[in-house]
């Protein structure tokens, strides 16, 4: 068949789908800001930034934490802990199956990855949350994981960095999950009373619960750009009080320019940007 013939059957609507180019999907995606098609190992190459427009993907918590952590010093804590559907919650699904599908999703028990960690040879607390499981919302286990990841900090006298991504309360939990919010603030309130910083790191999204708790409490807040942080979503509010928001929005770019985030920083340039905060923390020379 000619490549004119191609095209006109095309046209017609009539192409044979054996035809058409069999590319694998897992090996190529499209940015949802530029509409660029990205090969994947490039934008994994890249930091999970479009290589065209530089819209920040989400990302996967285990490579977030090898992008900022010295390479083979994360050292996980908390892995056996697990979500439990003590209210016997069911809406469309029961609880218990939603959890069984975002296990076997992300590989991993709960919403957050947490453990001790070097950053630019300096130690640290860390916990990273991962929007892929359960819109990364935050559940008991999240909330314990994250707390415990500031008690460390506190017990090993060494900064706390968390990376939040998340949807907020996990509903299915009901008010045990809203009681993670004055849990995970007040462990934060210790570790500020005995001097050692936190920084808090807000990705795509962050909403609801987290935002209202740990996720705007750090002596640093930076932010990735774009990323949505809010309580209550734009859609929401629009509806509410029947009117048009600002462009932008509640985008990292606009928190900033109302004095809600310290810093909107390129994941590119998160780890230096993190490393020179450190220096800053620890009294020592920035590099």
């Amino acid at each position: 068949m000619s490549i004119i013939d191609w095209f006109a059957k095309r046209e017609k609507n009539t192409v044979d789908t054996t035809e058409k180019l069999n590319i694998p999907g897992h090996l190529w995606i499209k940015c949802d800001q530029c509409q660029e098609i990205l090969f994947q190992k490039d934008l994994k190459d890249n930091a999970h930034v479009c290589l065209k427009c530089s819209f920040h993907f989400r990302m996967a918590a285990m490579d977030r934490v090898a992008l900022i952590c010295d390479p083979g010093s994360f050292v996980p804590c908390d892995e056996d802990l697990g979500p439990t559907d003590f209210l016997g919650f069911s809406d469309t699904e029961s609880y218990v199956d939603r959890i069984r599908k975002a296990q076997t999703k992300t590989k991993r028990k709960d919403a957050v990855v947490s453990g001790l960690a070097l950053l630019a040879g300096k130690p640290v607390s860390i916990a990273v949350m991962d929007f892929s499981y359960m819109g990364g919302s935050m559940g008991s286990v999240v909330g314990e994981k994250i707390t415990r990841a500031i008690e460390r900090g506190l017990e090993n006298r060494c900064p706390v960095i968390v990376f939040t991504a998340s949807g907020g309360a996990r509903m299915q939990e009901g008010i045990m999950s809203l009681m993670q919010m004055g849990k995970t603030s007040g462990a934060l309130e210790r570790l500020g009373r005995a001097g050692i910083p936190y920084i808090s790191v807000l990705c795509d999204p962050t909403t609801g619960g987290t935002s209202a708790s740990f996720a705007m409490l750090g002596d640093f807040n930076l932010a990735e750009p774009g990323a949505l942080i809010s309580f209550a979503g734009p859609r929401v509010i629009e509806q509410t009080i029947r009117q048009k928001l600002p462009d932008g929005f509640q985008r990292a770019e606009f928190l900033l320019s109302h004095g809600m985030v310290d810093r909107v920083v390129d994941r590119r340039e998160l780890r230096e940007t993190l490393a020179t905060l450190l220096d800053l923390s620890f009294g020592g020379p920035v590099s």
